[in-house]
């Protein structure tokens, strides 16, 4: 299949980007064994599948991911829209610091991760996580220096409420907004999404299929010791919450199976039929999950369809937080 286009954001802050991205994030860290190989192997045949827009952050291993993502598109970098972020500050020991807005801090954090990446250039770069401490006009304004100076061509923010995101907007065209956003996660429709689409900002939904939750393949015997979803800090992949929303998925897999499709491929489509400036970057580092996730944007909904997944899926019965530490959200 040849995988379509979709524009996040308009006007001069516009970027065309492949209609899935691809989450790099648990090739290094949080999800079970690092796969160093695996995920360059895996990025190499999104970027064969046309599936070119890629995301990262410093954060991520910490510092790892993006030097992974930097040797496997080393010779490509002109097929790939690039996404990293910064914000989360950490030690290169996996300390966490804090969230840091600071505009020294934004500088010194995009130099560092160009020579990670090995680029010159970054296409769409995040701040991680709103600081409370600075105002994002002055976070912002940091960021869009880095744009004058050719260092970044695109602007975005990560988990920020429709309030922050109309104060950055005002300051320097906002392309796109990454958040959670799945059949288990719907809270951004009530204020995030409307003001997104009042400011013609584009959506890139993180963890589309709830954490691998919505593939239907996660138990709690199947996550490793050092899977980080095996901990308090995912409370809906603890116990009864489980348990509850696993019910859920075998709704949404009796759907799929209607459709020929897995639970995965129906509830990455539910994302992708949401809107045209909806881009999701579900996250793999096994080849044959990417081709499945890929596979996704050929299934079509209908309305019959999508009633049928409201019923079977309502917005409020997802059990659990998404985090077990929801401070750092903005809010």
């Amino acid at each position: 299949m040849t995988l379509t286009t979709r524009t996040l954001g308009t006007a001069s802050a516009a970027l065309e980007v492949s209609t899935l991205g691809l989450g790099c994030m648990g090739m290094s860290e949080f999800y079970g064994t690092p796969a160093h190989e695996g995920g360059i192997a895996t990025i190499h045949r999104a970027l064969d599948l046309g599936v070119t827009f890629l995301d990262t952050a410093d954060m991520y291993g910490p510092f790892t991911n993006e030097r992974l993502v930097g040797e496997a598109i080393a010779g490509r970098r002109e097929e790939v829209q690039l996404a990293t972020k910064f914000g989360n500050e950490r030690r290169a020991d996996g300390t966490r610091v804090g969230v840091n807005g600071r505009p020294e801090y934004v500088r010194a954090a995009c130099e560092a991760s160009l020579q990670r990446l090995g680029v010159d250039h970054i296409d769409l770069y995040y701040q991680h996580r709103v600081d409370p401490q600075v105002p994002i006009e002055e976070t912002v304004g940091a960021m869009a220096e880095l744009v004058a100076a050719g260092k970044v061509r695109f602007l975005g923010l990560s988990e920020a409420s429709a309030i922050t995101i109309r104060r950055a907007h005002a300051v320097h065209p906002i392309t796109a907004v990454q958040t959670e956003y799945s059949l288990f996660t719907r809270d951004l429709e009530t204020e995030i999404l409307p003001a997104l689409r009042e400011l013609g900002i584009g959506l890139v939904p993180y963890s589309p299929l709830g954490r691998g939750l919505l593939t239907g393949a996660v138990t709690q015997e199947s996550l490793d010791a050092g899977d980080s979803r095996s901990t308090g800090y995912f409370p809906r992949f603890q116990g009864e919450n489980l348990e509850r929303n696993l019910t859920l998925v075998r709704a949404l897999s009796e759907i799929a199976g209607q459709l020929g499709a897995t639970p995965g491929q129906l509830a990455l489509a539910w994302v992708l039929a949401q809107g045209g400036d909806v881009v999701p970057i579900p996250g793999t580092k096994r080849v044959r999950y990417l081709e499945e996730n890929v596979a996704a944007a050929e299934l079509v909904l209908t309305a019959d369809h999508l009633a049928a997944l409201a019923r079977a899926v309502p917005a409020d019965a997802v059990a659990g937080e998404r985090y077990g530490d929801m401070s750092s959200i903005d809010s």
